[in-house]
């Protein structure tokens, strides 16, 4: 069963977070899998880019990157089965 829920989501495996430009509403999937706890989260939100880490990047980036860790550390700290901690490692890190 596990095999087909990869091959429908259309991923590789468990924890390896794929974009979905096509999805209506969220840039990302990803079938998170903690013990034998399996679940789908979709996350991001389509057409607006994070901001990761760069050499040489403005001042405005890095408050906006420090902005969203704080905003969403209760949540990014729920660890894989939450959609801000696959946000946080995927667009913000």
């Amino acid at each position: 069963m596990s095999e087909s829920l990869l091959n429908r989501i259309g991923v590789s495996g468990y924890n390896k977070p794929k974009r979905t430009p096509k999805h209506p509403k969220k840039s990302h999937v990803v079938v998170a899998k903690e013990g034998d706890q399996v679940r789908t989260i979709r996350f991001g939100q389509q057409g607006v880019s994070g901001s990761p880490a760069r050499e040489g990047e403005s001042e405005a980036a890095r408050k906006r990157r420090k902005s969203f860790k704080a905003r969403h550390a209760k949540n990014i700290a729920k660890g894989k089965m939450s959609a801000a901690f696959w946000a946080n490692r995927e667009k913000w890190a």
